[in-house]
């Protein structure tokens, strides 16, 4: 698949602070959509946006960095209202958001408020992991940061939409500059992003876009809530008349791969001594239910227990 011929879809949100799991909420949500040019510039832009009321009151820490306060979203809607709208905006399209992981837990959480799933876009991609990539002698890799060493202009920052556009831009700055071929795969084998698997059997999307395990002790279960089970798809084999081979398709085993790479590898600190939790980025292993003192995701028992024995198989 081209990925030019995809939309590109940079988001950012904007919360009342810094932990989705413990009770914090979005108040603004904010995508920019285009198309890039034959050359890989940006083109023209679809800006969406929208004040979230988060149903409680916004911190002072939070009121000073956005400047949205308890008033501006008073009589605005909550994210019910606006999930439908957000979850068509990323279905099918090339996302990216700077320090993705971050974004993604409170969109997926407040999707699931109303009773929606995260779409599984056509590509996830995180300019945090393509900066790291493309300068890893940098010191720093905030959006403010990666503008700057692209000459990118950043105005406005800490709001979502400014935030967004900035993230846009650089995202076609560096495939630019690296010349990335029009190809999915090399794009997200490029900047260690996650695509939709082969449906090739062990993993299906399902008609809500949802990625499932189809097979296994956890057939039908979504594939992002069983990490200890992947890493076993990932590595598993089994006997053959010739031998040892892989257990699952490799196309399956290199989806597994960059998808545990970039959801459950947590996030390096921002800065040389970061000390304070605003200077690190969220761990993107953290479970909604099991951060919430509820059962955890995983099983986390139950597949250790057999994990050395299933790795070989029959």
């Amino acid at each position: 698949m081209k990925w030019r011929s995809l939309p590109i879809v940079a988001f950012d949100t904007e919360t009342t602070g810094l932990t989705p799991f413990s009770g914090d909420r979005v108040i603004e949500f904010a995508a920019v959509r285009t198309f890039l040019t034959e050359d890989g510039r940006v083109g023209p832009i679809e800006a969406f946006s929208w004040l979230v009321n988060p149903g409680i009151p916004i911190p002072k820490a939070a009121r000073d960095i956005t400047g949205i306060s308890d008033a501006d979203v008073a009589e605005q809607p909550g994210f019910d209202a606006i999930a439908p709208q957000v979850r068509e905006l990323l279905t099918g399209a090339v996302t990216v958001a700077h320090n993705y992981p971050f974004d993604l837990a409170f969109v997926t959480l407040e999707l699931g408020r109303s009773g929606l799933t995260w779409p599984h876009p056509s590509a996830e991609i995180d300019t945090v992991d393509v900066s790291l990539r493309a300068f890893p002698d940098a010191k720093g890799h905030r959006l403010g940061d990666l503008c700057e060493r692209l000459d990118v202009v950043l105005t406005g920052a800490h709001r979502a939409t400014n935030d967004a556009e900035a993230t846009l831009r650089c995202f076609a700055e560096l495939t630019r500059r690296h010349q990335v071929v029009d190809d999915l795969q090399a794009l997200l084998e490029w900047s260690g992003g996650i695509g939709l698997p082969p449906n090739d059997g062990p993993l299906v999307v399902d008609d809500h876009g949802n990625v499932r395990l189809a097979v296994g002790p956890h057939e039908g279960a979504l594939a992002g809530d069983h990490p200890v089970h992947l890493h076993w798809m990932l590595k598993a084999r089994r006997r053959t008349e010739r031998g040892w081979s892989w257990r699952f398709p490799e196309g399956t085993r290199r989806w597994i791969e960059r998808f545990l790479a970039a959801r459950g590898s947590g996030r390096a600190a921002q800065g040389e001594k970061a000390t304070r939790p605003e200077e690190w980025g969220l761990d993107p292993c953290i479970s909604a239910r099991g951060a919430r003192g509820g059962p955890a995701s995983t099983p986390f028992e139950s597949e250790v227990g057999g994990l050395t024995a299933a790795m070989v198989g029959p």
